[in-house]
């Protein structure tokens, strides 16, 4: 063994910290060449994690940094009892650790060409925090007892044929730790399960015209913090659970000419998704299961999909002149159930205005997909009475029929049906008997008009049972709103 090699066999047995590293050392990450003072061979580690003797009354450990480790670090399906901590060191060729049974790893500020780590067991950390990751590093189906650390770490996948960060499968026993994580290529965590939270704030993912956060299927114990996360490409929470947030505060999401974030199917306490710049690409939150939909206008794209998505509370409150516009944004199609979702968060929060005017949008909504003659029914129910949903139009109209009637039978008073019994003509409340269908003050019987008069009294008495039932519906729904 080199003098370098012996130091660190000498230090296993009791856990001793050997460090390479001069007192301003350069970052592995620039480094081109260490000399043979620092270099050592995965050979020997190897050896050394699984043969070396050990000392009673002392807690084995492997702790290096700073050194230039050569060779491939084979560890598959091995069992190493003791702590291994490699930080700032620099790997020649990617570990192996296919299988292996590890107490604890650190690789903190370390420079990899990638590494092979799929169905790895750790007892304790996984630390990868700084490391700069030249290559793929597979962790698929990974059971890591602890925590995950990847704070500033930096993921490259060079020829984009797997993703530069795997951790499908995975189980991690306590949280997933990735503030400012840089990612070059996919990041997959299909079918994860993480007993707590996962952080992601201030994280880059990068991967144009693909999936840059494959997260489908996830399943998260806590919340997913993911503030200011930029991302190129798309993020994919498809079918994931998350019972606490998905907080994706002031995000930047751009995947233009496709969906820049799908959260589909999944069942999410609080989604968070406002503050930041809009979306470039589709927003799909489709058949999701959402507590608390935190969602600003001011983020949503052209094209948003939320067919039979279901929410309790709609935050933060904004005018439903504001709202109308991400229901009118799926493909062109009408969806009423998102325009009954609409309606129920704003009466969940008593603001019947807002959902009176909803209301009013989707028959508007819904009259495109009329025939003709549907069509032109509609245009007269949306300008005489609104729809039912404005009473008050009714009133005025029924007042200007009152008026044009009153004057025109007022002008030409019509001849009485029988002139020895019949009352005193009074053409305001001839008018108002044949425009109120119920209520009767012995005029209309007793009077009978000709001529075009009488086509006047059939269109008044027409239009006074719609506008009438109108009135009587828009105060019922008023008062059993008290």
């Amino acid at each position: 063994m080199t003098p370098a090699e012996r130091r660190v066999w000498r230090a296993y047995p009791r856990g001793e910290y050997v460090d390479f590293r001069a007192a301003e050392d350069e970052d592995p990450a620039h480094v081109t060449t260490w000399g043979a003072e620092r270099t050592v061979r995965a050979s020997v580690l190897r050896t050394l994690l699984l043969k070396a003797p050990r000392e009673d009354g002392e807690i084995a450990a492997l702790k290096l940094a700073g050194a230039r480790i050569t060779g491939v670090l084979d560890l598959r399906y091995a069992t190493v009892d003791a702590a291994v901590r490699l930080s700032h060191c620099l790997f020649d060729d990617v570990p192996e650790l296919y299988g292996a049974q590890l107490r604890q790893l650190n690789l903190s500020a370390s420079v990899l060409p990638g590494l092979t780590a799929a169905t790895v067991r750790v007892g304790g950390v996984l630390r990868m925090t700084d490391c700069r990751m030249r290559g793929p590093v597979r962790l698929g189906g990974a059971q890591i007892s602890g925590a995950l650390f990847m704070e500033r770490a930096r993921f490259t996948a060079p020829d984009g044929s797997e993703p530069a960060l795997q951790l499908n499968q995975a189980a991690v026993g306590d949280d997933i730790w990735a503030p400012e994580l840089r990612a070059h290529g996919q990041v997959r965590l299909t079918g994860a399960s993480v007993t707590g939270r996962i952080n992601l704030q201030d994280a880059h993912f990068v991967h144009p015209g693909g999936i840059a956060l494959d997260a489908q299927n996830l399943d998260v114990g806590g919340h997913i913090r993911a503030r200011r996360v930029q991302v190129r490409g798309r993020l994919e929470f498809r079918g994931s659970r998350i019972p606490g947030r998905l907080d994706l505060l002031h995000a930047r999401l751009s995947h233009p000419g496709d969906t820049a974030l799908r959260a589909s199917s999944c069942v999410i306490g609080e989604l968070w998704l406002h503050g930041g710049e809009r979306i470039e690409g589709a927003l799909n939150l489709r058949r999701s299961q959402i507590e608390i939909l935190s969602l600003g206008p001011e983020m949503l794209p052209d094209q948003v999909h939320l067919s039979n998505l279901t929410y309790t509370v709609l935050a933060p409150h904004e005018p439903a002149e504001r709202r109308l516009p991400m229901l009118e944004r799926d493909g062109g199609r009408y969806e009423p159930y998102g325009y009954e979702q609409l309606i129920a968060a704003y009466r969940h929060v008593g603001d019947d205005d807002a959902a009176r005017l909803v209301q009013l949008a989707r028959q508007r909504r819904r009259r495109t997909t009329l025939t003709w003659y549907g069509r032109l029914w509609g245009y007269v129910q949306d300008a005489t009475v609104g729809y039912g949903f404005r009473p008050l139009r009714a009133a005025v109209w029924l007042l200007s029929l009152l008026a044009i009637g009153s004057i025109a039978f007022g002008l030409d008073r019509p001849r009485p049906v029988k002139a020895d019994e019949a009352p005193d003509f009074n053409p305001v409340f001839y008018t108002l008997d044949l425009l109120m269908p119920v209520v009767s003050f012995g005029q209309e019987t007793a009077f009978a008009p000709h001529g075009w008069y009488q086509w006047l009294s059939y269109a008044l008495i027409i239009t006074g049972w719609i506008l009438a039932t109108t009135i009587v519906a828009g105060v019922t729904r008023a008062v059993s709103r008290q």
